[in-house]
């Protein structure tokens, strides 16, 4: 039998010439490497409650820009009637003002029309006139002209052989416009044809203007 030394433990044969790293025991190699697995549902959560947060930060801003733009449209209309209705209330003050002059400018067409509008009267007539044309008052009302019921008031009526429609033949009293307002109609006398009497044509009323009238020889 063979002894063996104590202290001493059998070493596995080593071939001769081998290198330290070939001799060194190899680490047990595991069987297979561990595949990844599915991540985390930690990170899906997160970003479903940022994705909530931001839709709700959408609407809101969505709620508030409505609103400011409904109130700046509010505020244009707001804006459009308040000078619409200074505009009326500044329109009205000026008619009623020269509604109350109307006597004095008919005064000074009668002066004028009797040749009485002279001196330093006649320079106030003139200024007034000018005054009240400049603030927009126009007057109306001619002879010849065909009566219109809405600008016109007949104070006198009658028959002539020379029309073919309602006319005002006289103007007693002239009319005054402010802007699109009459302020006061044109008072006239007017004439209608004689009842029955046939429209002459336009070449009969030509001849009668070169003949001097319908008598004219």
């Amino acid at each position: 039998m063979t002894e063996e030394t104590p202290g001493f433990e059998e070493k596995p044969d080593v071939p001769s010439g081998a290198t330290p790293e070939e001799t060194a025991p190899k680490a047990a190699e595991p069987d297979s490497v561990p595949e990844p697995g599915p991540a985390a549902p930690g990170g899906d959560v997160q970003d479903v409650a940022l994705q909530a947060q931001l839709d709700q930060v959408r609407t809101a801003l969505g709620e508030r820009t409505a609103d400011l733009q409904r109130l700046q449209a509010e505020y244009q209309n707001y804006r459009r009637r308040v000078e619409r209705d200074r505009v009326t209330v500044k329109e009205i003050a000026v008619a009623n003002l020269l509604t109350e002059l109307l006597p004095v400018l008919d005064d000074i067409g009668r002066a004028r029309d009797h040749e009485e509008l002279v001196g330093g009267f006649k320079s106030v007539a003139e200024s007034l006139e000018a005054v009240t044309a400049k603030l927009g008052l126009q007057q109306f009302g001619t002879e010849g002209e065909p009566f219109d019921p809405t600008v016109h008031e007949a104070l006198m009526h009658s028959y002539a052989p020379d029309v073919t429609e309602t006319t005002c033949v006289a103007i007693l009293q002239p009319g005054y416009r402010f802007g699109e307002r009459t302020i006061r109609p044109a008072r006239v006398a007017v004439a209608e044809p004689q009842p029955g009497a046939q429209p002459k044509s336009a070449d009969e009323q030509a001849g009668d203007e070169e003949s001097g009238g319908p008598d004219g020889g």
